[in-house]
């Protein structure tokens, strides 16, 4: 992984917004889309640039896609993220995209849509 892309990726808070909620797990896009309020393309946009960099992975299931986090992760993605962690606490922002996953993971699973079971299955339990 390459430190200076990895750090100009991280200096985007549409992609940091992004790495805090799949900490605890895999998202559809649309899900994405729907907590970040940002339209598919921009969102389709900053997950393929990070993909490039192997900061993301994804998973197409039918016609939706699946992100996460890489398994394994870079140790740089690691240690990153961990700050990243550190720091949301202070932000707003990304405790309010936390609550808003955490409430989006007990509407799939209350009420199943397409690419629910795939998520469902991979969530941490902190999330349920």
């Amino acid at each position: 992984m390459d430190l200076i892309a990895l750090y100009k990726c991280l200096c985007d808070r549409q992609r940091l917004r992004i790495l805090n909620l799949l900490r605890d797990g895999p998202l559809c896009v649309c899900h994405l889309m729907e907590i970040l309020e940002l339209d598919q393309v921009k969102t389709s946009k900053q997950l393929r640039y990070m993909k490039e960099l192997g900061m993301v992975e994804s998973e197409r299931q039918a016609q939706w896609m699946i992100y996460r986090l890489p398994d394994p992760p870079h140790p740089l993605l690691v240690e990153n993220l961990k700050c990243l962690q550190d720091c949301a606490g202070e932000e707003f922002c990304f405790q309010q995209d936390l609550q808003l996953r955490k409430k989006l993971i007990r509407r799939l699973s209350r009420v199943a849509s397409g690419c629910s079971e795939a998520l469902l299955a991979e969530q941490k339990t902190c999330c349920r």
